[in-house]
């Protein structure tokens, strides 16, 4: 079984974050409506370093929560099918549970996004996921995604 890969280009397809907010550089694989891989690369050229403690530059850990949910809405929108082109819905945050930081997270390492849905009924996913540099765990938590349109 071939891996799906998304570069940058798919992933802009598939959710509206740009820069400097799009914390997603490449998904690695995925099965649909089950998991996703994906990675960030974190240089010292991101903008949050200039000012989250520019004398020992750490990124931010709700800038780790945001990267695995990005993750989490790339699944969502290739498991739904909608054209994300034409498609007026998006994924948003409804709770974040169990949330634990375990290790920095600084210039130059690179952030894997595990990701898995836990449950899904209609417009709500439940998510589980951890952020690991070299193997080690920088982040886990659980969380709820809710797809709302533009008049919800």
């Amino acid at each position: 079984m071939s891996k799906k890969v998304l570069s940058i280009e798919d992933i802009q397809r598939y959710i509206p974050h740009r820069y400097p907010f799009l914390l997603v550089d490449r998904v690695l694989d995925y099965e649909l409506g089950q998991w996703i891989r994906a990675i960030k690369n974190v240089t010292i050229n991101e903008a949050f370093f200039a000012g989250h403690w520019p004398q020992r530059p750490v990124m931010p850990g709700v800038l780790i929560l945001e990267g695995m949910a990005q993750t989490s809405g790339i699944l969502a929108f290739l498991t739904t099918g909608d054209d994300p082109s034409s498609s007026k819905n998006i994924f948003y945050f409804a709770a974040i549970d169990k949330v634990r930081f375990k290790r920095v997270v600084e210039p130059g390492d690179q952030l894997l996004f595990n990701v898995e849905v836990m449950k899904a009924k209609r417009d709500v996913v439940k998510v589980m996921g951890q952020a690991l540099v070299d193997d080690e765990v920088a982040c886990s938590a659980e969380w709820l995604c809710v797809r709302k349109g533009p008049t919800e």
